[in-house]
């Protein structure tokens, strides 16, 4: 689905004709309407911004046509079988060519005062790496002059691998306002070498086209395209709220000089209000089909989830058919394996709905003992997102971990027969189902 398609389909869509600043107000607007659909039709004098399109797990699958529950296989199916998308001599994104090209002129949001610069926070860089070929993920992009940004890149990351390996500037294509399948696909983490936008044709067909510019192509359907390189001049970038609603450090980053700018006619500027509901599902969802690989790899797992607690990041609750004793040890570290950036996994039974926290919490308060069951991991790949990771400049992030083992407790030695007894005194009993309309009179 593209973004007018969205506009036009969406019957939850609030929108705003009064004129707006990109400049705090904007971003005020949208944290008052967090978890909608919000379209501001009259930014900066005129351009159209809309946020909160993927703000909720049930908007993004009904934008897909399918159901809530079958959204992550979706989308993990399409991680297993990508599809490299057609490429097409010319497309809407490129109706229009910004002459000379300036980031001034595009409603760029500054959102908070502490702020570094105003920030695109949606747009998908695309770059090509020399060894593992196509890569498009999310980069936070501080604006600093009107052909120039810094762009935050994560160490050890895709665009991260391919700018180290070389002198030259690497050439770069960001797209804002992508079809809903791109955005998925690019908060994604497949294996090195899968490419993230022959995985969004799969979810939903996509077509490509050519820069004018550099040596890349872009999503066709995409509203604006900011095409350059990305240069081995480093510049601070920051201040800057990130997924856990606290300020991330400044670092020195790459600056990305701009060679030109695209956009389709009257274009739409899709802005993700960091740290908000769109910022957390929009990351967080397409993670976890990732966390899934991974543990099938050892355990019959049956559903993933990162929390909205641990801000759709931090996280995960993973639903497992147990086996074996330590299939919960074992799904736990390679939860973390699937999601490196995960501090906290809780692994439960089948009978637990990870959708109602308070089902988890009941499975570890009934079925959990400290001392046997939590696991400790010391010094591990963590998240620059973590204000308490240990953070270094130019290294990964570290941090201590947790994982709980919540489910039902067997020893390895027990029968079949045991086993069965066991489960069934750490069943949560269920009352038979009555149809109360035949005991209670109709209200008069």
């Amino acid at each position: 689905m593209t973004i007018r398609q969205f506009l036009d389909q969406d019957k939850e869509l609030v929108r705003i004709d009064a004129p707006v600043s990109s400049q705090l107000e904007a971003a005020g607007i949208l944290a008052a309407l967090d978890g909608k659909p919000v379209l501001l039709t009259n930014v900066d004098g005129g351009w159209r911004v809309l946020s909160g399109l993927c703000a909720s797990r049930e908007r993004i699958a009904r934008c897909l046509g399918v159901s809530s529950t079958d959204l992550l296989l979706v989308l993990a199916q399409a991680m297993d079988t990508p599809a490299p998308p057609p490429l097409v001599p010319s497309a809407p994104c490129q109706e229009v060519v910004m002459e000379p090209p300036d980031l001034r002129e595009l409603p760029i949001l500054k959102h908070l005062e502490g702020d570094g610069g105003p920030y695109i926070t949606a747009g998908v860089a695309i770059i090509e790496d020399p060894e593992y070929g196509r890569n498009a993920c999310f980069h936070r992009l501080m604006v600093i002059g009107p052909r120039e940004m810094v762009a935050r890149v994560v160490e050890g990351r895709g665009t991260h691998t391919a700018w180290s390996r070389t002198r030259a500037d690497l050439p770069i294509a960001i797209a804002i306002g992508a079809p809903l399948s791109v955005l998925l696909a690019a908060a994604m983490s497949p294996p090195k070498g899968v490419d993230e936008l022959a995985i969004a044709h799969t979810i939903s067909p996509i077509e490509l086209v050519p820069c004018r510019t550099v040596p890349l192509a872009v999503p066709a359907q995409a509203e604006i395209v900011i095409e350059g390189r990305l240069t081995h001049r480093l510049a601070p970038e920051g201040p800057f709220i990130d997924l856990t609603e606290t300020w991330d450090i400044v670092r020195d980053q790459p600056v990305l000089e701009v060679d030109c700018i695209t956009h389709r006619r009257d274009a739409i500027y899709h802005a993700v209000l960091p740290g908000k509901s769109e910022h957390k599902t929009l990351m967080g969802l397409p993670r976890e089909p990732g966390i899934l690989r991974a543990v099938a790899q050892v355990c019959e797992v049956l559903d993933a989830k990162l929390t909205q607690g641990g801000m759709s990041w931090l996280h995960a609750v993973v639903k497992i058919r147990k086996r074996h004793p330590e299939d919960g040890p074992r799904a736990i570290r390679a939860a973390m394996e699937g999601h490196p950036s995960l501090k906290m996994v809780i692994v439960v039974d089948e009978d637990i709905d990870i959708q109602d926290w308070r089902q988890v919490e009941w499975a570890v308060a009934t079925r959990v003992q400290a001392g046997r069951d939590v696991y400790i991991y010391t010094g591990l790949p963590s998240s620059s997102l973590d204000p308490s990771a240990r953070q270094v400049p130019g290294q990964r992030a570290t941090s201590d971990k947790v994982g709980v083992d919540a489910t039902i407790p067997w020893p390895a030695e027990a029968s079949e027969e045991a086993i069965a007894a066991v489960k069934q005194r750490f069943r949560r009993v269920s009352y038979p189902k009555v149809n109360l309309s035949q005991y209670l009179k109709p209200t008069p």
